[in-house]
């Protein structure tokens, strides 16, 4: 690796390596699982109208992680100190953990608590592998007393809730054909300007790495989607998000910093808390299936498919500028800016379509086929 080749050129060379990957392997994972018969047949309880591939998340975690692979082997890693070295590989490993459960889940039907049993598993050995939320710096605390390390327990509590809570809320979130995947890439992009903003280059290759995968896989899966990521692709999905920003902002910086993540990825978390928590209050398993999710709410209104999924599209990337200005980054007011004039206007346009569409609404294929049904 030359030293004329900035960090930044490799995480946009890995993003484009990890896109072109996944979209070149997923017609060839889609042939192969309809030749051998895995996928999932039309049925009373589906909505989709031809059999459809659940498998698709197989193509992302390769692409993924050829990407990686490609950037360490050119030298691009030789950015990193050791220790962040050994984290991109730690997220890796545990990536293909949680997509293993996925895949077993999308191949067999786990049920709910086992599947929750090995993601905690999991998330246990990650932070033995260093993985982990240890210290926060507290701003308004006095000079000497800012830095609070968290005790071992504490430590494992936080970053157990915070890896299976994000992994959750992205598998929660894939009910609409290109939603999850697009979601987690605009996430995915703005954890790159974040990362690369606080100085946090392995978070930056990682997040470069997801985001080219997922815009390669929507690719194949935006409405009508002609294959789905499963609950492995999901599952992956929503663990590297949390790793990364474990591995970037949110490992030993400031509280502010700490937020960045959170407010990035705040809209599946906050449909995963109202979700659990209307279903408590009814007195039903959190695991309970029903059509609670915001964007089967945007449907019961109205909204189109890809209406639907265009909305909650703009109001992650509006999140994701917003977390530029929080992190002090270069031109944020522009970028934040940008966003909230692209929000406004397909809100805008969105509602002055909604009256017609609304005594016109999809009798069939709205709703991406069995997610609907097990989350």
């Amino acid at each position: 690796m030359t030293p004329e080749i900035s960090p930044l050129v490799v995480a946009l060379a890995t993003f484009f390596l990890a896109a072109l990957f996944t979209a070149f392997l997923v017609p060839r994972v889609r042939g192969l699982s309809l030749r051998y018969g895995f996928i999932d047949s039309p049925d009373k309880r589906t909505q989709h109208q031809a059999p459809m591939v659940r498998l698709g998340g197989i193509a992302m975690v390769v692409g993924f992680c050829l990407a990686l692979t490609i950037t360490w082997l050119i030298g691009g890693f030789g950015f990193l100190p050791p220790l962040k070295d050994q984290l991109i590989w730690t997220t890796l490993a545990g990536g293909l953990c949680f997509f293993a459960i996925g895949l077993a889940d999308d191949l067999f039907a786990l049920p709910p608590l086992p599947r929750l049993a090995g993601q905690i598993a999991i998330a246990i050995a990650i932070w033995t592998q260093g993985l982990q939320i240890g210290t926060i710096e507290i701003p308004w605390m006095g000079e000497g007393m800012s830095l609070v390390v968290l005790p071992a327990f504490l430590s494992l509590a936080s970053t157990v809730i915070w890896l299976v809570g994000i992994t959750n809320a992205i598998n929660w979130l894939d009910g609409l054909d290109g939603l999850a995947a697009g979601v987690a890439g605009i996430a995915a992009v703005g954890l790159i300007s974040v990362s690369f903003s606080l100085h946090q280059i392995a978070a930056g290759f990682l997040a470069a790495a997801l985001a080219g995968a997922c815009l390669g896989f929507l690719r194949h899966n935006f409405n009508p989607a002609r294959i789905f990521m499963g609950d492995g692709g999901s599952y992956f999905l929503g663990f590297t998000l949390a790793a990364i920003s474990i591995i970037g902002p949110a490992k030993g910086v400031t509280t502010v910093s700490l937020l960045l993540p959170l407010l990035i990825l705040s809209l599946p978390l906050a449909d995963m808390s109202a979700v659990i928590m209307s279903r408590l209050k009814e007195g039903r398993s959190p695991f309970h299936p029903d059509r609670s999710h915001i964007h089967h709410r945007l449907l019961r209104a109205g909204f189109s498919h890809r209406r639907t999924v265009v909305l909650i599209y703009v109001f992650t990337q509006w999140l994701a500028s917003l977390s530029l200005v929080v992190a002090n980054a270069e031109m944020r007011f522009l970028w934040l800016a940008i966003a909230t004039a692209i929000l406004i206007t397909v809100v805008i346009i969105s509602r002055r379509d909604l009256i017609p569409q609304s005594t016109n609404q999809e009798p069939s294929g709205v709703i991406q086929g069995v997610k609907e049904y097990d989350q």
